[in-house]
């Protein structure tokens, strides 16, 4: 049985993900650090594994990866999704609190969880896996006034790279995908927030969150020799292309 963890498994994107891949027969791993929901999500399913903890915490995460390889026996694919995103300000207008907790998320945590899945990966047997980063359309093009996610979200773009380079004598794939406008509680409160500013504006364009769920799942079942490098999946109409 094939073997994923998933961070930021307990809504949006994580968990519709975690729950594809556990109808999928997958060992999951489901991380984050509202534990209850966990619970509620794995049903007393064999195949799930809650995993309470936070990503900023590199303890927690250290711990936590090593009891989901006791029980699952390996680690064959990272799914690297947690993150957050804070209210929109220009840059002289945010607070440096919510940077920091951004940085914390969207980058340290990441970096923690890729530092624990490679980790594993060189040293199984046999050797190797796959970490798929979840970056994100901001990767790329920002939303205005989203300096903090922008930011970590191209970091991620590089950490992605580089996890590629280093990880081929190990046998270790890393790829990328960049979601825009799937329909989560994130997306809603951002359209949210554009009607509550002007009544009369066009809400963002959205696309079904089980579509980004379904092409996380071609990447990971891909056999070893293969790799999506990077993905982008977005809503048909939404403004990417020029959207700058």
């Amino acid at each position: 049985m094939k073997t994923i963890l998933i961070t930021g498994a307990s809504s949006g994107i994580g968990r519709t993900t975690a729950e594809l891949f556990l109808d999928e027969g997958w060992t999951v791993g489901l991380l984050a650090r509202r534990g209850a929901l966990l619970e509620e999500m794995a049903g007393g399913r064999p195949n799930a594994v809650p995993l309470e903890a936070d990503v900023t915490d590199p303890q927690a995460i250290e711990a936590t990866f090593a009891t989901f390889i006791d029980r699952a026996g390996r680690l064959d694919v990272l799914f690297n999704n947690a993150g957050i995103f804070t209210p929109s300000a220009p840059i002289d207008e945010i607070a440096l609190d919510d940077w920091h907790r951004v940085v914390a998320v969207n980058l340290t945590g990441m970096f923690l969880c890729a530092r624990a899945a490679f980790a594993a990966m060189r040293r199984q047997a046999p050797q190797g896996g796959r970490i798929i980063n979840n970056g994100s359309i901001s990767a790329h093009v920002p939303r205005p006034g989203s300096v903090p996610y922008t930011t970590t979200k191209h970091a991620i773009t590089g950490l992605t790279r580089s996890l590629s380079l280093d990880g081929r004598p190990f046998d270790i794939a890393c790829g990328q995908i960049d979601i825009g406008n799937a329909e989560t509680p994130m997306v809603a409160a951002l359209n949210d927030k554009l009607l509550a500013d002007d009544p009369q504006a066009e809400p963002q364009q959205v696309m079904s969150v089980d579509d980004a769920a379904r092409s996380i799942l071609h990447m990971a079942a891909l056999p070893p020799e293969a790799n999506v490098q990077f993905m982008t999946v977005m809503a048909t109409k939404m403004p990417y292309i020029g959207r700058g």
